[in-house]
C-alpha cells in the first residue's frame, strides 16, 4: 500500500515538472531555429564604423553581423547554436543613417532572405547641426513601424537594440582634450557634443534634452516592437544604461565603439534576444583573443587622413 502512494506521489511530481512554465521541457519547446540567413540594420554602429580602420566601416567587427572572433556577434554565437547561419551574416546597415533609412534597409534583409535582423537606430536622429533639427519622436515612431511591416510580412525574428546614452559620451569624455578636439572639428554629434567644455546652464540643459529625446526614441522603438508580436525581442534599455568608458571608443573620433565596444555590446544584448534550438554541430568555445590594431594617432602622422564621416 505505502509503495503504491510513493509511486503515485512520484508520477504526480513528474508530471508537475515536465509541465510546469519555465522547465528545460517548456524552453526547448519555445527555441526557435537557427535563421538560415540574418542581417544588421541600422547605422554606424552596426556597420562597425571605426572598429578596426581609419574612418572606414568594419563590418567584420558588427556586434550585429560580424565574423572576427574579438567582437563575438549575434552572429558568432547563433554559429555556437548551429552551422545554418554560417556564411550567411549579411550587413545593410550604413553610416549616416536615421530613421528614415530603416524601411529601405528591411526590404533589402527580405529580399536576401534574412529570417532573424537585428536594428539599432536612432543616434543620428538625435545627433544633428542644432537641437531643433532632431527627428521628431512621432516620425520616429512612425519609420520604424513602417520599417517593421516589411519585416513582419515575411515573419522575419527582429531584435531591436537601444540606443547608448550619448550624454554619458559626453561625461566621460567632455574632459579629454583629445575627444572634444574631435569632436569639435569633426563636428560630431553638435546637438549634444557641441562647446562640451561649457557648464553653462543653457548647454547643460540642452544636453538633457537631447538626452531626453533619445530615451523617448528608445521607449517608441520598444513599443514598435512590443506591438510586432512574439517575433521581435528588444533589449529592454539594455545599452542605454551599460556603463561603458573610453575604453570602449574608438580613439579616431572618440564616438563610435571600438572593438572592445562592440564585443560589450554583443555581449549585452545577446542575452535579451531569442531562445536557440541546440544543433550537434553547433561550436560551444569563445573565440580567443586578437592582437590589437594600430594607434590611429601614429597612423596619422605617418600622413594617412581622412574626413571624419558624421554616422
Amino acid at each position: 500500500m505505502e509503495v503504491t502512494m510513493v509511486r503515485k506521489i512520484a508520477l504526480v511530481l513528474a508530471a508537475a515538472v515536465v509541465c510546469a512554465p519555465g522547465t528545460a521541457a517548456a524552453a526547448a519547446a519555445a527555441a526557435e531555429p537557427v535563421p538560415p540567413v540574418m542581417a544588421a540594420l541600422g547605422d554606424s554602429i552596426s556597420a562597425g564604423f571605426n572598429a578596426c580602420g581609419w574612418y572606414v566601416s568594419c563590418t567584420s567587427r558588427s556586434w550585429s553581423a560580424g565574423d572576427h572572433p574579438s567582437v563575438n556577434s549575434h552572429y558568432l554565437r547563433l554559429l555556437g547554436y548551429g552551422q545554418a547561419v554560417k556564411g550567411h551574416n549579411l550587413n545593410f546597415a550604413v553610416p549616416g543613417s536615421t530613421s528614415a533609412d530603416l524601411a529601405g534597409q528591411a526590404q533589402k534583409a527580405v529580399a536576401a532572405k534574412a529570417a532573424y535582423v537585428t536594428i539599432l537606430i536612432g543616434a543620428q536622429d538625435a545627433c544633428t547641426a542644432t537641437e531643433s533639427r532632431m527627428t521628431p519622436v512621432s516620425t520616429y515612431r512612425a519609420r520604424v513601424e513602417r520599417a517593421l511591416d516589411v519585416l513582419a510580412a515575411a515573419g522575419v525574428k527582429v531584435f531591436v537594440a537601444s540606443i547608448p546614452d550619448l550624454k554619458r559620451l559626453w561625461r566621460i569624455g567632455k574632459d579629454n582634450v583629445v575627444a572634444r578636439a574631435f569632436w569639435a572639428l569633426g563636428h560630431i554629434c553638435p546637438a549634444m557634443l557641441t562647446d562640451a567644455d561649457s557648464m553653462a546652464k543653457k548647454d547643460q540643459a540642452r544636453r538633457d534634452r537631447v538626452r531626453e529625446r533619445v530615451e523617448d526614441y528608445n521607449e517608441a522603438m520598444r513599443q514598435a516592437c512590443a506591438a510586432y508580436g512574439p517575433g521581435c525581442r528588444s533589449d529592454e534599455g539594455a545599452v542605454f544604461g551599460y556603463p561603458f568608458t573610453l575604453d570602449h571608443i574608438s580613439k579616431w573620433d572618440y564616438f563610435h565603439p571600438n572593438a572592445d565596444g562592440q564585443r560589450a555590446l554583443a555581449r549585452t544584448t545577446f542575452p535579451h534576444g531569442f531562445t536557440w534550438q541546440k544543433s550537434p554541430l553547433g561550436r560551444t568555445s569563445e573565440p580567443g583573443p586578437v592582437p590589437p590594431v594600430p594607434d590611429p594617432r601614429a597612423l596619422a602622422t605617418s600622413g594617412t587622413a581622412a574626413l571624419p564621416a558624421r554616422g
